[in-house]
């Protein structure tokens, strides 16, 4: 049997919206690139979303479903998905996120064109139960300096080469890198002399709802300004602003969920209705994509993709 081209990794733990882990699966299985498999890590969910999960295996023979009974986390669920992947690049996913049709293809391309760049992320649209309602803009090049705010790339939009990890150990495993997974492997590759591009247009859907902004507990903020010392340290930007931004997420504990939702909707709508400014429109009504109806168990899933640009 030919090795894919590309290994789509997801870790799943208790996703409760099912319809929204049915249109991930749907979003990734319509892709105009088809040559992939499509592993998903089962990390200890509860039973019936268990269930729910060997039903999505019956859609497409592309899918692979592993996983354990014991709960680890997401980097250690990346890192054994990343173990079984046989495809010459790894694209990530998660389990509430949608890809618009030709984000592989694009990527592929991109990363086939350009030898220098061992990963690419891409732009996205910010959605929730109610559709999309901003846009995330990311750093074509990031540099250094666009590590001091947050992880420059949208973890879920990335696709890497295999080399990456073969060199490398992969996700940290560790207590203080626990919902900052990204952060840290960004930061540690780029440590390595390695470098990330991100693909100036939205080839991705990022579920962001006002829940969110409450979903992150003290100690995960304490956790993330840890990670942001030790790592700043180790790439010389400590000083003399960047101990100021080690801060942050400690800062982030006594701001209000509600006022870190406004401000970040604020930014969303705000780079949305610039990029509508740019490409010299302002409808607001989304033009649909159809992709092919995909049954899973007794519902029937429809995936559709509101597209701003």
């Amino acid at each position: 049997m030919n090795k894919p081209m590309i290994s789509v990794i997801m870790g799943v733990y208790n996703q409760w919206d099912i319809d929204a882990l049915k249109r991930a699966v749907n979003s990734v299985l319509a892709q105009t690139s088809s040559d992939f498999e499509f592993i998903i890590w089962n990390d200890g969910s509860e039973q019936w979303v268990s269930d729910e999960l060997r039903k999505l295996c019956v859609l497409d023979k592309r899918i692979v479903l592993a996983g354990r009974d014991e709960n680890r986390g997401l980097a250690n669920s990346l890192n054994e998905c990343i173990k079984l992947a046989k495809g010459e690049f790894i694209a990530r996913m998660d389990a509430d996120d949608e890809c618009l049709p030709e984000r592989f293809s694009k990527q592929v391309d991109f990363l086939n064109e350009n030898p220098e760049y061992s990963w690419c992320g891409t732009c996205a649209e910010l959605f929730d139960e109610n559709g999309v309602w901003g846009y995330r803009s990311m750093p074509e090049v990031p540099e250094v300096k666009d590590y001091y705010r947050y992880s420059p790339y949208i973890h879920p939009s990335v696709m890497f080469r295999r080399e990456v990890f073969d060199k490398d150990t992969g996700y940290l495993e560790e207590e203080e890198t626990y919902k900052c997974e990204d952060y840290e492997i960004f930061m540690r590759l780029m440590q390595k002399g390695l470098k990330g591009y991100n693909i100036q247009e939205p080839l991705f859907r990022y579920r962001e709802s006002y829940a969110s902004y409450n979903l992150r507990k003290p100690c995960y903020r304490v956790s993330e300004a840890k990670v942001r010392f030790v790592n700043f340290c180790k790439m010389g930007i400590l000083f003399p602003f960047g101990w100021m931004y080690v801060l942050r997420p400690l800062v982030g504990c006594l701001v209000p969920g509600f006022l870190i939702g406004l401000l970040k909707r604020t930014e969303g709508r705000i780079a949305r209705a610039e990029r509508e400014s740019l490409n010299g429109r302002f409808d607001t009504e989304e033009k649909i994509i159809e992709v092919p109806e995909l049954r899973v168990g007794d519902s029937l899933v429809r995936a559709k993709y509101g597209r701003l640009s």
